[in-house]
């Protein structure tokens, strides 16, 4: 990392900390809610995520906490809408729900495992291709950035992303949404939630969301990506007694997308050309989940059981040349069947001495069967894929609270992980209608093991908090699906080793609230993506050693005249210290791909109170720009993404129960790239989703 980056950041923590310490008294602080909800306590909010209960100004980490306004607000409809309000958080559009990894703090994953793990209702969401889902009724969505191992286990070196819905014990009645957009966009959705006296809360909601596509392919003269999906929700929840409870949510959403929006990169131009390729591609998913907890608490404890299931069932066709000649043609069916179980038993928080004890253990199968056409070879390669993964872990974490001054706790926790990965490859080619087996393989079983620490000082001063944390954050390693060596079919673990220091204050007495974090992290082996030596296909490497520094901030402000203003900001920088590919090839020093080294967004709500005895209650302007960027696209870092920013904005005019919105994306109409890759010797690019219009209709009864 250059001096003057490190200096910016030691001058802005400085400036900061003075600022903080500058205010006489304090008061928690609350923010006027736009909607006429109750006013938020943000030191009052817990976190639910944590899994230790804690609220939102205790936890030791850095958090970002988005509720249903900034949601609809935001027109967010799927985890890629938050990278324009979390900072050091960026999901790219890589035009496929397939392909969906997260990036938080520079720690991401292209293929394979995910780095960042997903929650939603209580169900984890082990493989990237659930990841991008329709979001519906979603009450709240909680970021925890750095490595969450100790209480997560596997694939969470990241940090987790937890979604929770719509409550029927916070929300009864009908809901009803429609919207229309420019680029034959329409949403449906409707839920009703409803209880049987105090005791048990049911809803049942629907989505539908269909869209003609963005870009043409020129070669067909028709919308390549159009997708249309649906979605349908279940939640039961019976509050027994006092002390028992029980809740189960269950999901399906099926949907069919056309792919992919991918064009040659011209060198010479230094542009992308036109969308041109021969063959029909697209990207069918089913995808169904369901969460059964039980909780039952005491006057000195509460026990957690959750049981997790989800089921994954897709299908791929791909152009994977994406020019008009016919050299390659993969279809790929994926089906994944995973089951949970964790229990945990935990210690009310009003304790000097707080602890908690888990286990959990899943298992999940993974099949896979790819067919590849290789048209100049008149060759037909047959590929299918066996894998199983099994776990089981030990958790605990101690909070000892008032250590040796008044308001100083140390939190101190340990997981151990134990896995094993196997495989049954089977290989086939077809040529001049002659079957040949290549291979039929039951390889070894992969085992793993790791042990993850955390420890924490946090220590509350006139209602401010600092904190300080050291976490270790372990991914596993696996089978490559894809590999054409022996050195090839299997990649290693990574680890890393994460050090934070942070606070969480308000400034100038009540009207602002800043959370502000400078990290470090220093992690062995990174697992990387490269293509096989044919370029037919994609696999894992590691990478000797590479380290990630930066800082995030949010800044919200008590509402003033009207005006409810946002601000967050990220910045990263990731590189790789040690990564020797081979004798002629070696990436040190360069930055880690897919990572922007900064994310920024500024909101800004404007809310106009009318007249009661008009039919119009109020109007809310919200506007929001966010920006990105420099993003580099490879390990040499020979191409990138320079610096961009994207304006929205949405009016909203409300009355009683039914409200009214006129949005617009990217209203400057933007030109930016939204991924980049190289295969078979070339480079393609699939551009950022121009400007988009549209209208919304919700009536809540």
């Amino acid at each position: 990392m250059k001096t003057a980056d490190f200096q910016i950041i030691l001058i802005f923590f400085l400036i900061l900390f003075c600022i903080q310490n500058s205010n006489a008294q304090y008061m928690l602080l609350e923010l006027d809610d736009s909607t006429g909800l109750p006013n938020i306590q943000l030191g009052e909010i817990h976190i639910n995520a944590s899994k230790d209960n804690l609220k939102i100004n205790e936890v030791p980490a850095s958090v970002s906490l988005i509720n249903s306004d900034m949601i609809e607000n935001n027109e967010i409809h799927s985890l890629t809408g938050i990278s324009a309000i979390t900072p050091n958080f960026y999901m790219p559009d890589y035009g496929s729900k397939l392909t969906s990894p997260v990036y938080i703090r520079g720690i991401g994953s292209r293929i394979g495992a995910p780095s960042i793990g997903l929650y939603v209702d209580n169900v984890a969401y082990f493989e990237k291709a659930s990841f991008d889902f329709d979001f519906f009724d979603v009450s709240r969505i909680e970021v925890l950035r750095g490595p969450q191992g100790t209480l997560f286990g596997r694939n969470t070196m990241g940090g987790v992303i937890s979604i929770f819905t719509l409550s029927p014990f916070d929300y009864q009645g009908l809901k009803l949404k429609f919207s229309a957009g420019t680029y034959g966009e329409y949403r449906v959705n409707a839920g009703y939630y409803g209880k049987i006296r105090e005791k048990i809360g049911y809803s049942i909601s629907a989505n539908y969301n269909h869209n003609d596509g963005f870009f043409n392919n020129s070669y067909t003269s028709e919308k390549v990506d159009i997708m249309d999906s649906y979605g349908i929700r279940g939640k039961l929840i019976w509050k027994v007694s006092d002390r028992f409870s029980a809740e189960n949510t269950i999901s399906f959403e099926n949907s069919k997308q056309g792919g992919y929006p991918y064009a040659l990169y011209n060198d010479s131009l230094r542009a992308a050309e036109e969308i041109n390729y021969n063959q029909y591609s697209s990207y069918d998913r089913k995808l169904i989940s369901d969460a059964l907890s039980l909780k039952y608490k005491t006057n000195k404890f509460e026990i957690i059981a959750t049981t997790a299931y989800q089921y994954l069932d897709d299908y791929q066709e791909i152009d994977q040349d994406f020019t008009p000649d016919s050299l390659y043609f993969v279809a790929q069916k994926q089906k994944q069947q995973m089951i949970s179980q964790e229990l945990i038993i935990r210690s009310n928080q009003d304790q000097r001495y707080v602890w908690l004890f888990g286990t959990y253990g899943f298992l999940q199968s993974f099949d896979k069967n790819v067919d590849v056409d290789v048209y100049g070879m008149n060759m037909k390669l047959f590929k299918k894929y066996n894998n199983s993964n099994a776990g089981y872990a030990f958790f605990h974490q101690s909070v000892m609270n008032d250590l040796l001054v008044e308001n100083l706790s140390l939190t101190a926790g340990i997981r151990v992980d134990f896995e094993e990965n196997t495989l049954n490859y089977i290989y086939d080619t077809e040529r001049n209608d002659v079957v040949k087996n290549v291979a039929d393989t039951v390889y070894p079983t992969l085992s793993y093991s790791a042990v993850s620490p955390k420890i924490a000082l946090n220590y509350l001063h006139h209602r401010s908090n600092y904190y300080i944390t050291l976490t270790r954050g372990f991914k596993t390693g696996g089978f490559n699906s894809t590999f054409e060596r022996p050195e090839d079919l299997t990649f290693g673990p990574e680890n890393s080793w994460n050090y934070e220091a942070g606070i969480k204050t308000p400034l100038f007495k009540t009207s602002a609230y800043l959370t502000f974090a400078v990290f470090y992290i220093d992690w062995e082996n990174q697992q990387i993506y490269q293509t096989v030596p044919s370029g037919r296909g994609s696999m894992l490497k590691n990478a000797g050693k590479s380290s990630s520094l930066g800082f995030e901030l949010t800044l919200k402000t008590k509402s003033f005249a009207g005006f409810e203003p946002m601000l967050s900001y990220g910045y990263t920088h990731a590189a790789f210290q040690e990564y020797v590919q081979d004798s002629l090839t070696e990436y040190s020093g360069n930055f880690i791909p897919y990572v922007p080294r900064q994310t920024a967004s500024v909101q800004v709500i404007k809310t106009f109170n009318l007249n009661a005895k008009l039919w119009l209650d109020r109007i809310l302007l919200h506007l929001n720009y966010q920006g990105a960027g420099k993003t580099y696209w490879n390990e040499e870092n020979s191409h990138e993404q320079a610096y961009y920013g994207l304006f929205s904005a949405k009016v909203s005019f409300v009355h009683n129960l039914m409200k009214m919105e006129i949005w617009g994306k990217n209203l400057l109409n933007n030109e930016y790239d939204a991924f980049y890759f190289e295969a078979l010797n070339n480079k393609y690019v699939q551009s950022g989703k121009p400007m988009q219009l549209g209208v919304s209709i919700s009536v809540n009864l």
